[in-house]
């Protein structure tokens, strides 16, 4: 069922799930490139579940290299008429043809047959960091983060990420959120409600 939907909206997958896709993937573009150790130009990102890779420009801007990988057919064939490189895989078992700087897996990790051994298989080929992103009514950090660990990841570090998937803000609005993201327990406090974290885990 979940595959025919994504079948069914690929075409259109980052226009329809984000109210303002710009503001949302430019946002979580910038962490994935400067949270932890940051990367530089010339770094390829590999994005598991990347969906239609609308991510890819974001960035692209930023120098950095994108490969994409999703299960569904259709939205890598999606990606690839936008341009954007892009494979057929599962995240549970795809491979590179070379060892990446940074692994990225955003709105998926649930799909993840066994999580700790999601992690112990990114960490075989990624040299720099994993990022993702929690929520942390759903999952326990502190379980997360064991595994991580446990997988060879030995600093981690999670920011709050509250830009609205759903709702589109004005710009000064938004500007406070992103702000609002380093206020420490305040932000802790919203996280309890809504939103995310992204973690970025450090090989």
């Amino acid at each position: 069922m979940k595959e025919n939907q994504y079948v069914r909206q690929a075409e259109q997958w980052s226009a329809t799930q984000y109210a303002d896709s710009a503001a949302y993937l430019s946002h979580r573009a910038r962490l994935i490139a400067e949270l932890g150790c940051p990367l530089t130009p010339g770094d390829t990102v590999l994005d598991l579940a990347c969906g239609d890779g609308g991510l890819a420009p974001h960035l692209k801007r930023r120098g950095l290299r994108y490969l994409g990988v999703d299960s569904t057919p259709a939205m890598v064939a999606e990606a690839r008429r936008n341009g954007i490189e892009a494979e057929f895989g599962d995240l549970n078992d795809y491979v590179p043809s070379k060892p990446t700087p940074a692994t990225t897996c955003f709105r998926a990790i649930y799909y993840t047959v066994d999580r700790a051994a999601f992690f112990r298989h990114i960490a075989a080929y990624t040299s720099k960091k994993l990022v993702f992103d929690l929520n942390p009514r759903q999952y326990d950090p502190k379980l997360v983060l064991a595994e991580l660990r446990d997988a060879g990841f030995g600093e981690i570090v999670l920011r709050p990420f509250f830009v609205p998937q759903r709702r589109a803000l004005p710009a000064p609005f938004g500007k406070a959120l992103v702000t609002l993201e380093r206020a420490g327990p305040l932000a802790r406090l919203a996280l309890r409600y809504r939103f995310t974290y992204v973690v970025a885990a450090m090989r």
